[in-house]
C-alpha cells in the first residue's frame, strides 16, 4: 500500500460521531530482536534496514482519549499517570501535525491524553513505541466511527502507519506476536510504512518465550533515540551495519523455522552489541550501558556455560536487560535471576512474549 491510502476519504458515506467522548486503547511495548537504528534524512521516520520484534505480555500503555468539538477555543492536554505533563507536547503536537494529513477530521476536536504504563518510561523499554501506537489505536477507533465500513486489516494497517509517524518502533507494537517492519526482499508485504505481522513459519519453542526485564537504571535517556538515529546518518560504519541487518534477517527467517534456541539467542545478543557498537562510535559518541549492565551480560554468560541453559540477553538503546529464555526453562533459569542478578538492577519486570 502507497501513502495516498491512507487519506482520509471525505467521499465516503459518514455516521456521526457525538461531540464529546472517550476513547480508550491499550498497546504493548515490543523488543526487536534485528534492531532498527538509523532512518532517512529526507524522509519521515523511514527506516535504513528492516526490524523483527515480539509485543511483550505485562508491558503495556493504556491510553484514553478525551474529544471535545472545538469551539472557540484549542487545546491539548497530555496527563501522564495523573499528572500534567507539558514536556510531552511537543512531540505529541508534532505528531498531530503528522497524522492530520491523513486524518483530516481530528482538526475538529480538542484532544485530553489520559497515559499510564505499567513500567518507567524513557529509559529503554521502549515506552514511546507503547504509548503512541496506543494513541494511534484511539485515534483509528474515531474513524472507526465515522467510517464503519473500515475493514480490520486496513484498521490495524493505517493504526501502525500512523504510530510510525510519531515512533517508529510504534509501528510494531500494534500487532502481538513477531512482528517485522522495513522493506525486505525475503519477507513478503513488509513495508517502510507499516509493520506486518511475521508471515511465515515458527518453530514452537518460538512461541512461549519468557522476556524477564532487569531495571538497571530508571532514569529518563540522556541522549534520545531520534538523537541516535540521526547519527547514523554520517556514521563510518553504518553501510556495513545496513548491509549485516540485512543478512541477519536472512538468518533469523531460517532460524525461527528449523527452532534453533542457541542460533537464536547468539544472533540477538550479536544484534543488541552491535547496537551498542554503533551508539559508542558515532560523532558525537556516547553510552547507554552502565556499570551493572556489564556486570549482568558477564553473569549471564557464565551461567549459560556451566548449567547449559538456554537464556540469552537484548538491549534497547538504554542500560537495562530483556533476558529470553523457553518456558520450558522458567523454574530454574528465573530462580536463578532472583539470587544472583537482583543485586544489579533496581527492579525485575517478569514479562513473555505475546
Amino acid at each position: 500500500m502507497k501513502t495516498n491510502c491512507f487519506f482520509y476519504n471525505k467521499s465516503i458515506k459518514k455516521y456521526s460521531i457525538t461531540p464529546n467522548g472517550v476513547i480508550m486503547s491499550k498497546s504493548h511495548s515490543n523488543i526487536a530482536l534485528i534492531k532498527y537504528w538509523g532512518k532517512h534524512s529526507n524522509k519521515i521516520q523511514i527506516p535504513l534496514n528492516s526490524s523483527i520484534s515480539y509485543s511483550l505480555g505485562k508491558v503495556y500503555t493504556v491510553t484514553r482519549l478525551i474529544y471535545q468539538e472545538k469551539k472557540k477555543i484549542t487545546y491539548l492536554k497530555v496527563f501522564f499517570s495523573g499528572k500534567e505533563k507539558t514536556s510531552f507536547l511537543p512531540k505529541i503536537l508534532k505528531f498531530f501535525y503528522r497524522i492530520s494529513f491523513y486524518c483530516s477530521y481530528l482538526r475538529n476536536f480538542n484532544f485530553i491524553i489520559e497515559t499510564s504504563n505499567t513500567f518507567p518510561h524513557s529509559c529503554g523499554i521502549a515506552s514511546s513505541a507503547s504509548s503512541m501506537s496506543a494513541l494511534a489505536l484511539c485515534i483509528m477507533k474515531i474513524e472507526k466511527k465515522l467510517v464503519s465500513s473500515l475493514k480490520e486489516d486496513f484498521f490495524f494497517k493505517k493504526a501502525s502507519f500512523l504510530a510510525r509517524l510519531g515512533s517508529g518502533s510504534a509501528c510494531r507494537s500494534i500487532y502481538p506476536g513477531l512482528v517485522v517492519w522495513g522493506y525486505h526482499q525475503s519477507i513478503e508485504g513488509s513495508s517502510n510504512l507499516y509493520a506486518i505481522p511475521y508471515p511465515y513459519e515458527v518453530h514452537s519453542i518460538f512461541t512461549k518465550i519468557e522476556d524477564t526485564i532487569l531495571i538497571i537504571d530508571d532514569n529518563p535517556k540522556k541522549i534520545l533515540s531520534s538523537k541516535g538515529h540521526q547519527l547514523m546518518n554520517n556514521h563510518p560504519y553504518a553501510r556495513e551495519r545496513f548491509k549485516y541487518a540485512n543478512q541477519n534477517m536472512n538468518r533469523l527467517i531460517s532460524i525461527l523455522k528449523r527452532g534453533d534456541f542457541q542460533e537464536f539467542g547468539e544472533l540477538i545478543e550479536h544484534e543488541a552489541l552491535t547496537l551498542h557498537a554503533m551508539i559508542m562510535t558515532s560523532r558525537p559518541y556516547f553510552l547507554c550501558m552502565k556499570a551493572n549492565t556489564l556486570n549482568v551480560i558477564h553473569m549471564v554468560w557464565d551461567f549459560r556455560k556451566q548449567n547449559n541453559k538456554n537464556i540469552y540477553f537484548t538491549l534497547d538503546a538504554g542500560a537495562n536487560v530483556h533476558l529470553l529464555y523457553p518456558i520450558q526453562e522458567k523454574t530454574s533459569i528465573i530462580k536463578w535471576i532472583y539470587s544472583d542478578l537482583f543485586f544489579y538492577c533496581k527492579k525485575i519486570i517478569e514479562s513473555f512474549c505475546l
